[in-house]
Parts: C-alpha cells; sequence; structure tokens
C-alpha cells in the first residue's frame, strides 16, 4: 500500500469521525438513521481497513472485519429474538405486515445506531470474503516481465482453489485438488517481500534440475522445445524514460502448455551480479558466468520465470518459491483500460 493510500485512509477516517460528531444520533420518522451518521459509519470504516491494510495482508484484514461484524451480527440477531419474545404474551394483529411491524418497532427500541448499522455490514463482507479467500481474487499486471502473454494494465482473475483450499493467513492446503503443474502461470507472494504479489511461470517442480545454458531451459536433462516466432516490439517505460525493445519471440512448450516467450539479443543469458547472497549462500545452484546456471529445485518449493526472459526478476535471482506463498492460478484478463481488445484473454 502507498503512502498516498494510506494518507488517504487516514484523511477518511478524520472525515468519518467529524461526522459522526455532529450527527443526529435518534432515529429518524421512516425508522432510518441520518445519512450524516451512516456516512461517518461508512469513513471511518473505510479508514480504519485502509491503515490496517497498510500494516496486514489484504485477507487478514478481511477477517477482522469478518469477525467483528459477524459478532455485531450475532448480537443484532439476539435482540431481535428478544423483541419477539417482548411481543409473545401480546395479542399481535392477525395481519403479517402490521405483525412485521410491530417486532420491527419493538426492535429498533432495544438496538441502537452502532449495532444495528455495523450488523449490516456483515453478510457483504462475509461474501467478499469467501469468494476472494477460497474461490477467485483479482489482480493487475504491474510489469512487462510476462510479456508476451501478459502485459501492463492487464486485470487477471487467479483461480484460488485450483491447487486446493488453503487455510487463511497461514495459507497451507487443508484439502487438496490439483497440484501445480510446470508451465503453469502462477500468483504469489513475493518471498522478500510477502505483502507484494508477483506472477510468474513455474519451470521447475520441487525435486527437479533445472538448467539454464544460451538462453535454452533444459528439466531433469530434457530440453524444453523452443521454435522460433519472428520478432516483436514494445514501448518499455524505464526510469530514464520510454525505450523501444525489440525481443524475439520463440515458442515454448512446457507441460500442457504452449506459449511465447521473449529474448532480447543482445542481452546476457544471466546475470550473477543480481544474484541475492542468500541465494548464494543455500547453495542450491551452481554458476558459470553469465553464461548458465543449475539448480536443484527443493522440496515444497517452485522455480518460476517471467516469460520476458532478460527482463524479468524471477527465481534466477531471488530464490524458489515456497507452497506456502502460493496465491492461486491465472487464467483470464477481465479488463484492460488501455486496450479492451485484451478483454477475455486466456492465460496460456
Amino acid at each position: 500500500m502507498s503512502e498516498n493510500l494510506l494518507y488517504m485512509a487516514i484523511a477518511a477516517f478524520v472525515i468519518g469521525v467529524v461526522l459522526f460528531a455532529i450527527s443526529n444520533k435518534q432515529r429518524q420518522d421512516t425508522g432510518e438513521w441520518s445519512n450524516t451518521l451512516q456516512w461517518g459509519y461508512l469513513l471511518m470504516m473505510i479508514g480504519v481497513f485502509g491503515v490496517l491494510a497498510k500494516f496486514l495482508s489484504f485477507t487478514a484484514v478481511l477477517l477482522i472485519f469478518v469477525l467483528l461484524t459477524g459478532v455485531i451480527w450475532g448480537i443484532s440477531k439476539r435482540v431481535q429474538s428478544q423483541a419477539k419474545q417482548d411481543l409473545a404474551g401480546r395479542k399481535l394483529p392477525e395481519d403479517k405486515e402490521a405483525r412485521k411491524i410491530l417486532q420491527q418497532d419493538a426492535y429498533e427500541k432495544r438496538v441502537g445506531h452502532f449495532v444495528d448499522y455495523m450488523s449490516g455490514f456483515f453478510p457483504i463482507i462475509f461474501i467478499v470474503f469467501v469468494l476472494r479467500t477460497f474461490v477467485a481474487e483479482p489482480f493487475q499486471i504491474p510489469s512487462s516481465s510476462m510479456r508476451p502473454g501478459l502485459v501492463v494494465g492487464d486485470f487477471i482473475l487467479v483461480n484460488k482453489f485450483n491447487y486446493g483450499i488453503r487455510m487463511p493467513i497461514a495459507n497451507n492446503v487443508v484439502i487438496p485438488v490439483n497440484k501445480i503443474g510446470r508451465g503453469d502461470v502462477v500468483v504469489f507472494a513475493y518471498p522478500e517481500n510477502e505483502s507484494v504479489s508477483f506472477i510468474k511461470r513455474i519451470v521447475a517442480l520441487p525435486g527437479d534440475t533445472i538448467e539454464y545454458r544460451d538462453k535454452k531451459l533444459t528439466i531433469n536433462g530434457q530440453p524444453v522445445p523452443q521454435t522460433p516466432k519472428g520478432n516483436d516490439e514494445y514501448i518499455e517505460n524505464t526510469p530514464m524514460g520510454q525505450v523501444n525493445m525489440q525481443p524475439i519471440v520463440l515458442e515454448e512448450k512446457l507441460g500442457v502448455h504452449t506459449y511465447p516467450v521473449y529474448q532480447l539479443p543482445q542481452a546476457p543469458t544471466f546475470s550473477p551480479q543480481v544474484v541475492r547472497p542468500k541465494v548464494l549462500q543455500e547453495a542450491a545452484c551452481q554458476y558459470e558466468g553469465n553464461v548458465a546456471f543449475t539448480c536443484k529445485v527443493p522440496a515444497g518449493h517452485y522455480f518460476a520465470m517471467g516469460d520476458n526472459r532478460d527482463n524479468s526478476d524471477d527465481s534466477r535471482y531471488w530464490g524458489f518459491v515456497p507452497d506456502k506463498n502460493i496465491v492461486g492460478k491465472a487464467f483470464f484478463v477481465w479488463m484492460n483500460f488501455g486496450d479492451t481488445s485484451r478483454i477475455g484473454t486466456h492465460i496460456k
């Protein structure tokens, strides 16, 4: 979360507190609370959510809100039950609508604005939590590391249950479904900063031996087939300005996947000076200058690479992806505001 979003969250909370302070805390004739009070609660919730998201994962913050609003929702239901019991000894109208109005009046006399308003958020937050945690989650592509298949500005959907139902926060698999396959495009928590999500292609599984020599992949002694497909061109935004990139295009086949990759003819196979010290200390890989490297993938880990091979920060430099960091399988581009023709693109 950027500093600007944090400041916006704090501002929302402060404005919410002010609106809450000046609002009318009594129900209106319609039975509703004043708009000022409702906006105050909403802005305070947005502010608290934003501040917590600065220090915790989005899933953790959602879980906190589910638990908090769930408890309040339970209190609300208990008050409703007590209101019905209060009316049990009274003679009620035969008309269902009239009885419902009496029960609602009895409930409103018992419950305050905090419980009444906050309990209404529980069903919405709970549904969002379930969908985002166990079904699908949206992400945005921030860089060119997965070109040509995925470009900057793509909004993608990630299948959260394809690799098994995972426990929230801990992210360990509790109900196995499918295993990650070679060539799958996967979103995962970046091992060096787990608050950041990365998307790469899994090229090697636990126990695999991977070699990358002269820009050609070999997995367990078997070369990954590559077929030349011509040249391409795109603009890369860098800190120094826009750069015209002219990669060659190769079609690669790995597992059940056939997909295009980029290579820059002028770039070296590998940049050993970028390898993190901890990767060198683990000694799971052997390097031959900038010509080649060979790695043995440890148990419970994966080796991930970007399809834009010479413009990707991936397992070559920061190490293996632990299984506990896996978020899900990318499968669909649902929006790109800069290029609407990409909507509906299937991720190979």
